[in-house]
């Protein structure tokens, strides 16, 4: 391995989330919605009924756990629980054993307090649900979500949010952390990005901690190739990106888990080239 690669605990280790105890190299995560309104795609999943088929079929493509957006009847983000309710519901139907997550983005309820009530009152309970750490309350709504036995995702997006995490009580208790990397960067920028958010990860006391990188728009492919190189969990779907590798547009989320599965054993082979 070139001493320059990150060289971190791969996410898919969580056997609470449905990994196996094996070296995680591949393992897939599927965000089908994210906060996209439906008239983004024509495929995207909002429905208990849409979201419980996608996850179907996600799982058959190769994803090994799924990451959604519950949504309201307008189709923006909600943390109603009987919303949620419906959705796990239609889901443990459709596609038993799939560990589930969802989101607490501020963006659907900006009050931390207003959250964490909401989180406590869920009569359903997710697998994980991912925390975004730049974000207001960001420890508090952790702490409750691990208080009622639901794993935590820590979602960093930049320096700012790793310093946060790195200094949050929670971040031993996390069961993997998520290096989102935005849209607009190159495949060049993308990797040195990558490299240096996982070794501030690792600097910060993050080893031990399952990592999983992704990107967003332009770099949610690149990203997935660094991912694969360097043996870590990826994730993709219609949240993070609408077209294919080749940039044609992608039909649905099957289609998207279909294409990283392919794509990933050519990135751990050292095509996708190493980071800066």
């Amino acid at each position: 391995m070139n001493t320059s690669e990150p060289h971190v605990v791969p996410a898919g280790r969580s056997a609470r989330l449905g990994g196996d105890g094996h070296e995680a190299r591949g393992w897939l995560e599927a965000c089908l919605n994210g906060a996209r309104r439906p008239h983004e795609h024509r495929a995207l999943p909002v429905t208990p009924a849409q979201l419980a088929a996608d996850v179907t079929a996600v799982a058959a493509a190769g994803a090994r756990a799924v990451h959604l957006h519950v949504k309201d009847a307008d189709g923006a983000d909600t943390f109603d629980g009987a919303a949620l309710a419906a959705v796990l519901t239609a889901v443990a139907a459709a596609a038993p054993g799939v560990p589930i997550g969802v989101t607490t983005g501020a963006w659907a309820l900006p009050d931390p307090a207003e959250r964490i009530a909401a989180i406590r009152r869920w009569p359903v309970l997710p697998a994980f649900a991912s925390v975004n750490w730049h974000e207001d309350g960001a420890d508090a709504v952790a702490a409750a979500l691990l208080e009622r036995g639901v794993g935590v995702e820590a979602g960093l997006w930049h320096d700012a949010a790793v310093d946060a995490w790195v200094a949050s009580p929670h971040r031993h208790r996390c069961v993997r952390v998520l290096l989102e990397l935005p849209d607009g960067p190159d495949a060049a920028a993308t990797r040195g990005e990558a490299s240096r958010l996982v070794h501030r990860v690792c600097a910060g006391g993050g080893v031990g901690v399952g990592v999983l990188l992704h990107g967003e728009g332009s770099s949610a492919w690149p990203a997935l190739r660094c991912a694969g190189r360097w043996g870590l969990a990826t994730r993709i779907g219609l949240e993070d990106t609408l077209v294919l590798p080749d940039s044609s547009p992608a039909p649905d989320n099957a289609a998207l888990v279909r294409a990283a599965r392919a794509l990933l054993p050519a990135a751990a082979a050292g095509d996708a080239g190493g980071p800066p």
